[in-house]
């Protein structure tokens, strides 16, 4: 029964947090024994305590599972259709293309996170989760990803300002972003995001 509904609900190679299961029927004690028969069988894999995949074959036969990326993103992003963070900091800048470094430590800010800051091992890479002061939701998570960027924007830009600002222009466009969105939130945050908002993007919110 554990092993029709997982096929059924999850890809293969794609991270199942065992939290997130819920068979009508089955009891804690028959669902133990039935992960630990898929597990000992090789049809399930561990990742960590909590977290299994059914494993997939590459072209060299072998079992492959999510990325430690994949991992964070569905612990502390996104999982299940429920938004709770986003890439930020130097991660993010990367990603939008003002920034040349590729961190070491990609960085992420989280609902799903007790401690303001921590240093978390997945896999075999590092990343640094901050909690959020902002609970993060799907209607606002591009606001609050822009903001956190605005913050200490002078840190990432490695071309110059005119380049930085039409990416965050783009992204501004792509994610629908208006100024009522920024008023609704800015006034949590340093205040030197309100220099780079007035200086990079202001004039080009409705």
């Amino acid at each position: 029964m554990l092993y029709d509904y997982l096929v059924s609900h999850y890809k293969k190679g794609e991270p199942i947090f065992i939290e997130d299961i819920h068979i009508e029927g089955m009891n804690r004690p028959n669902f133990c024994q039935q992960l630990k028969t898929l597990t000992d069988n090789g049809k399930l894999k561990r990742y960590e305590k909590g977290i299994y995949y059914l494993p997939k074959e590459t072209l060299l036969k072998a079992a492959s599972g999510p990325s430690s990326e994949t991992i964070a993103k569905y612990k502390y992003i996104s999982r299940n259709g429920i938004t709770n963070g986003f890439f930020s900091g130097s991660t993010f800048a990367n990603e939008l293309g003002i920034s040349l470094q590729v961190p070491s430590k990609k960085e992420i800010v989280s609902n799903n996170i007790a401690a303001i800051v921590r240093e978390i091992a997945i896999g075999k890479q590092n990343f640094i989760v901050r909690k959020t002061n902002i609970p993060i939701n799907a209607d606002n998570v591009h606001t609050l990803q822009l903001l956190e960027l605005l913050k200490n924007l002078d840190a990432y830009i490695d071309g110059n300002y005119e380049d930085a600002k039409a990416k965050i222009y783009d992204y501004i466009l792509r994610n629908q972003i208006g100024k009522s969105d920024i008023d609704r939130y800015i006034r949590s945050f340093p205040d030197k995001t309100f220099r780079f908002y007035y200086e990079m993007i202001d004039d080009v919110l409705t």
